[in-house]
C-alpha cells in the first residue's frame, strides 16, 4: 500500500491511540488508517498464531427495516435473505442490473430488521444505490456515524473475549451473532471477520470505542495482543483467497467470474442482475478468478501480467509474499481452462518470467469455529 493523501481524509475515534502506538498511517478509502504498527509479517502471524485487534471502525453500516425489508433486500441482493434466522449473517452481493458488483457486504438479521455492513470505501455509494431503489414500507437508516466496529482475531480470541463477558460464545458459530456486554459495553457480538482464523466482530456505540480498544488490549496482554494494521489484514484474507473489493471485484466483474456463484440464489424469482448473471452461468465466463503460488523466487502484484506460452493471458488481481509459507501468492483472471488447479504458467514479476502454479485457495488451513 502507498501512502497517498487527497482532500482531507477522515479519522476514526483512535486515530490519535494508532499515532501514540507508532502506527504508519495512510489514506484507505478516504480514511487515515494504520497500515502497520511493528510489521506486516510479524502482525500476520500474531493473528495466525495468537490473537489481534483491528480497528475497523471506517467500515459502513446500515439498517433496512419496516414490513417490507425483506422482500427488499431480496430485490437488491443476490443471496436468499429469506433463510436467515434472527441471529444469522450472510454474505452477499449488491449486483448492478448488467450483473456488475456494486459491492460484497454482510446481511445480519435481528429481531428489528436487517443489520448490512458496507466496504469503507464504498459506503456512500452503496447507501445511495440501496436509496435509488427504496420502497414503500421500507426504512433505510445510515448506522456508520454513530457505530464503531473492533475485530479480535486468532486462535485466542474467544479466551480473551470470555474474560470480559458473560455471553456463552459456545453458542455463537460462524456466520452467527448475538447481543450482549463486552467490558461493560453493549454490543453487537459477531463470529466473523475477514482473516481466516476464529474471532469476533464487535459492533457498539462510537462513544466507547478508545474504552473498549484499551480493556480488549490490556485484557489480552496475557495471550500478547496486538493492535493489527491494514497490511496484515491484506495478507491474512490473501492466504484465504477472500475476494477484495477494488482488486478481484468491480462494477465490470461477474459474480460468476470470481467463484462466487455459491451466494448467487438459483431460487430466487427475482433480484437485480439475476438475467446476466444466468446467461453467464449458461454460457460459463470468459474468465475465470484462481488462485496462484510461485514456484520459483519472487513477489506477485497487483497488475502484473500473466503469460502461457509466450502469450499474455491474464493479471494479478491480489499478489504477496505469504508470511506463513515464505513463497510468493497471489489471485489472478485467466482462461476458464486455465483456471484448474496444478496447471502453470508465468507471472511477469518487474519484466521477469516466474513460473507458477494455479491452486485453490485458501493456501493455509481455515480455522474458523463452524457448526459443523
Amino acid at each position: 500500500m502507498t501512502e497517498i493523501y487527497s482532500g482531507d481524509p477522515k479519522k476514526t475515534p483512535l486515530y490519535d491511540a494508532h499515532v501514540n502506538a507508532g502506527a504508519r498511517m495512510i489514506d484507505f478509502g478516504g480514511w487515515l488508517m494504520p497500515v502497520y504498527y511493528k510489521g506486516i509479517v510479524e502482525e500476520h502471524k500474531k493473528v495466525r498464531e495468537r490473537v489481534g485487534l483491528f480497528d475497523l471502525c471506517h467500515m459502513g453500516e446500515a439498517k433496512i427495516s419496516g414490513p417490507g425489508a425483506l422482500e427488499f433486500l431480496q430485490k437488491i441482493t443476490t443471496n436468499d435473505v429469506s433463510t436467515l434466522n434472527i441471529g444469522q449473517a450472510q454474505y452477499t452481493l449488491l449486483c448492478y442490473p448488467d450483473g456488475g458488483i456494486v459491492d460484497d457486504i454482510l446481511v445480519c438479521k435481528a429481531k428489528d430488521g436487517y443489520f448490512l455492513v458496507l466496504n469503507a470505501s464504498n459506503t456512500d455509494k452503496d447507501l445511495e444505490w440501496i436509496r435509488s431503489h427504496e420502497e414503500d414500507g421500507v426504512e433505510i437508516r445510515d448506522m456508520s456515524p454513530d457505530t464503531a466496529l473492533l475485530a479480535i482475531q486468532g486462535p485466542d480470541s474467544a479466551a480473551l473475549l470470555s474474560k470480559l463477558t458473560e455471553v456463552n460464545l459456545d453458542d455463537i458459530f460462524y456466520y452467527q451473532f448475538t447481543s450482549g456486554s463486552v467490558a461493560g459495553v453493549d454490543c453487537l457480538i459477531s463470529r466473523t471477520g475477514y482473516t481466516g482464523e476464529d474471532g469476533f466482530e464487535l459492533f457498539f456505540e462510537c462513544a466507547h470505542t478508545e474504552e473498549l480498544w484499551n480493556k480488549l488490549l490490556d485484557a489480552g496482554a496475557e495471550y500478547g495482543i496486538e493492535p493489527i494494521g491494514l497490511g496484515a489484514r491484506d495478507t491474512l484474507r490473501l492466504e484465504m483467497g477472500y475476494s477484495l473489493y477494488g482488486n478481484e471485484l468491480d462494477s465490470k466483474t461477474n459474480p460468476l467470474e470470481v467463484g462466487l456463484g455459491w451466494i448467487v440464489s438459483r431460487v430466487k424469482d427475482d433480484f437485480i442482475g439475476k438475467d446476466p448473471i444466468e446467461q453467464v452461468r449458461q454460457e460459463g465466463p470468459s474468465r475465470r478468478i484462481t488462485g496462484f503460488k510461485l514456484l520459483e523466487r519472487g513477489v506477485p502484484r497487483t497488475g502484473f501480467k500473466i503469460e502461457k506460452d509466450g502469450e499474455e493471458v491474464g493479471v494479478v488481481t491480489s499478489g504477496s509474499l505469504s508470511p506463513m509459507l515464505g513463497v510468493g501468492i497471489g489471485m489472478c483472471f485467466v482462461p476458464p481452462e486455465l483456471a484448474k488447479a496444478g496447471n502453470q504458467f508465468h507471472v511477469l514479476v518487474r519484466g521477469k518470467k516466474v513460473l507458477a502454479e494455479a491452486v485453490r485457495p485458501p493456501f493455509v488451513e481455515s480455522k474458523v469455529r463452524r457448526s459443523k
